[in-house]
This record gives structure tokens, sequence and C-alpha cells, in this order.
């Protein structure tokens, strides 16, 4: 077994682990560090593969900038000891055959698909082009998409925090004002 092989069970291993983990745990600012060790270890397969620009890509976007943004919400909207509410029993049932039956259908679609190369030329992949692409418009371009999913997100953090927010503020033994 080369050290590569190892390097490689061990990011999946602590992909696995810190996933199930991000899932499962009560504590919510824990499952956002959870969260951000999956998403460190898989930056660290990006960089086995070569992958340097997604790897560096995975580490600020992903690691340092989605975690950050998670973390300062749940600063923002709960305490840092609540704990999450654990879901009937009935619910967990039917959560563990919506996560099977997606498992076997993911399965099954990978291993029906034949991979097989592309017939058209490649784009060269080095840091020039990818650049152009994420900040172009055109065809290939990838800037209209980030922008419309940045606005999404902002709306989405700002509803939650809003609804996080009015929840605290309802206390239902308070008798209400209608005048």
């Amino acid at each position: 077994m080369t050290l590569s092989d190892i390097m490689f069970y061990l990011f999946a291993g602590s992909i696995l682990t810190f996933s199930v983990l991000t899932v499962t745990s009560r504590r919510i600012l824990r499952s956002a560090v959870y969260l951000l060790f999956v998403l460190v270890s898989t930056a660290g397969l990006y960089f086995m593969l070569n992958y340097n620009f997604l790897a560096a890509v995975q580490l600020t976007v992903y690691a340092g900038g989605i975690i950050v943004l998670i973390i300062f919400s749940i600063l923002l909207t709960s305490h840092v000891s609540e704990k999450a509410v654990v879901a009937p029993l009935k619910q967990q049932i039917f959560s563990a055959l919506a996560v099977a039956a997606g498992a076997v259908l993911t399965l099954m679609t990978i291993f029906k698909f034949a991979f097989t190369p592309t017939a058209s030329p490649a784009i060269e992949s080095n840091v020039q082009n990818v650049g152009r692409a994420l900040v172009s418009y055109g065809r290939d371009g990838y800037a209209l998409p980030f922008e419309v999913i940045s606005i999404l997100l902002l709306a989405a953090m700002v509803g939650a925090i809003v609804l996080a927010k009015k929840e605290k503020h309802l206390d239902p033994t308070e008798p209400t004002s209608n005048n």
C-alpha cells in the first residue's frame, strides 16, 4: 500500500465520519465545525488529484467563506449551547428510507452509465482559461449563475434570520394587544 493510498483512505474515512457527525449532532455549532472538516478533507482529495485550483477554491469559498457565513448565522439566531430537537421515530424511519432509496438510485445510475471520453476537443485547463470562464457572461461563462446564486443565498439567509428573530419574540403566555 502506497502513501497516496493511505492518504486517500484517511481523507475518505474523515469525510464519511464527519459527514455522519454533521447530520447527527444535536448541537448546531458542532455540526458546522464537522462540516468544515468534511470540506477540508474534500480539498485534500482535490490536492491529491492535482486539481490545485479546485482545491484552493474549495478551501477559500467553502471551508472559508460558507462556514464563516453559517457560523455567523448560527450566532445571530441562536445560543451556542442550544440543542436541536430530536425527530420522532416515524420521521427518522422515513428519512432513512429516503436516504437508502437515494443511495440505491445514485449507485444504479453510476453503474449503468457508460463513461466514455468525448470526441470534442477539450479546452486546455490553465488558470487563465478558468479565470476567463469565471468572469465571462458568454456561452462558456459562469459569472451570471454565480451572481444569481449569491443573491438567492443572501435572500435565504436574511429570510432565515428574520424568521428566527420573530420566533424568539413570540411568547404564547403573554397576552397580545389587538387594539
